[in-house]
């Protein structure tokens, strides 16, 4: 059974820098509050650690 990761955006998008931005975009995360839930993968871990300090993380 594969793992799964629900991603929720906390802080505001405003002032951060531009790849960060698109690695929220590619996430489909445009709110504050807003969750996601993604199977876990390597790339969605990379994605993650570029903005790990806008999105809380918790594995279902």
């Amino acid at each position: 059974m594969e793992k799964t990761i629900k991603v929720t955006l906390v802080r505001s998008v405003y002032g951060i820098l531009k790849n960060q931005k698109a690695n929220l975009e590619a996430l489909g995360l445009h709110k504050i509050g807003q969750t996601k839930t993604f199977v876990d993968n390597a790339c969605l871990r990379g994605k993650l650690a570029k903005v790990s300090h806008l999105v809380k993380v918790e594995e279902i």
